[in-house]
């Protein structure tokens, strides 16, 4: 198989080849026919395997992200969606994944608890196996609620919004399954005042 494949190709090298010699035209023609059908399937590639552009889709995440908020565009964040083929969400990450709607969008919230972990929210203080969970360099707007506790099933994650008191998170849907995984927010690429890696 491997060996017709590489004939095939030189094939063609020496049909563009000739074709050069013979008519420049088509042959030009050809090689940007060529080069448009190669950066498709590697954009394919990209785009299906390894990286992809979310948006915002509402203000759970203000005020990191901006998303809903009339007057303001909602952000776009490159994804990395290879990451979570070879590990698993750690505390803190921006994730996105499947709706717990199944309606085929994508939400983004901060991965709070991993499993085997008890999550509970004491007047709106979240807490990590009993110890109060400190996120460096993240400002979150709390509200007073409480929750749980709740222990994390094997392959689930325990997902947050930065805007506790405006997010529909797993406190509301539940667990998110390790399945549901799209991959984790890398930086935000619009609008353009706010290109910034995310923490």
């Amino acid at each position: 198989m491997l060996k017709i494949f590489k004939n095939k190709i030189s094939e063609w090298k020496q049909f563009k080849k000739d074709l050069k010699q013979t008519n420049k035209t088509k042959y030009l023609v050809y090689e940007a026919i060529e080069t448009i059908l190669v950066a498709l399937t590697l954009a394919l590639i990209i785009t299906r395997f390894i990286i992809q552009v979310s948006v915002v889709p509402t203000g759970s995440m203000i005020p990191t992200m901006i998303g809903g908020v009339e007057g303001h565009p909602n952000e776009r964040l490159i994804v990395n969606k290879f990451i979570y083929k070879f590990k698993t969400p750690k505390r803190g990450n921006i994730v996105v994944f499947k709706s717990p709607h199944k309606d085929n969008k994508d939400w983004v919230k901060r991965c709070i608890g991993e499993p085997g972990e008890i999550i509970e929210i004491r007047k709106g203080v979240v807490f990590v196996n009993n110890k109060e969970l400190v996120l460096v360099g993240v400002d979150v707007q709390r509200d007073r609620s409480d929750f749980g506790p709740v222990k994390v099933p094997v392959d689930s994650f325990f997902m947050l919004g930065d805007n506790r008191s405006a997010s529909q998170d797993s406190r509301y849907f539940g667990f998110v399954r390790k399945s549901d995984l799209v991959g984790q927010s890398l930086f935000t690429i619009w609008p353009l005042n706010r290109m910034r890696w995310l923490r």
